[in-house]
């Protein structure tokens, strides 16, 4: 399994478009094939800070969604209301302690 993170800083004004334009594509996203998990969280003290935490059963099912149609359509969109050059990270579970 692959844990996606993905930092996000929006211009102050525009943050809430891309909560709201978000809530279009969500399910889409969450449901597209290899996607088990989805989570969009909000800095606590930077609101304009927004993190994706997806899960994903494969790589390859991540690059899947990249060569989307759903991804063409939210990127472009999302990039065009960035302060700053998002920051993004594939990564493993080493331990798990629930």
């Amino acid at each position: 399994m692959i844990i996606r993170i993905v930092k996000m800083t929006f211009r102050p004004e525009l943050t809430n478009e891309f909560i709201n334009f978000f809530e279009d594509y969500k399910l889409q996203i969450r449901n597209f094939p290899g996607c088990s998990y989805l989570q969009i969280l909000q800095d606590l003290n930077f609101p304009n800070i927004i993190f994706s935490y997806s899960h994903w059963e494969s790589e390859s099912d991540l690059d899947n969604y990249r060569k989307s149609e759903v991804f063409k359509s939210v990127w472009p969109r999302t990039k065009a209301l960035f302060l700053e050059d998002p920051l993004a990270w594939s990564t493993v579970v080493l331990q798990d302690l629930i």
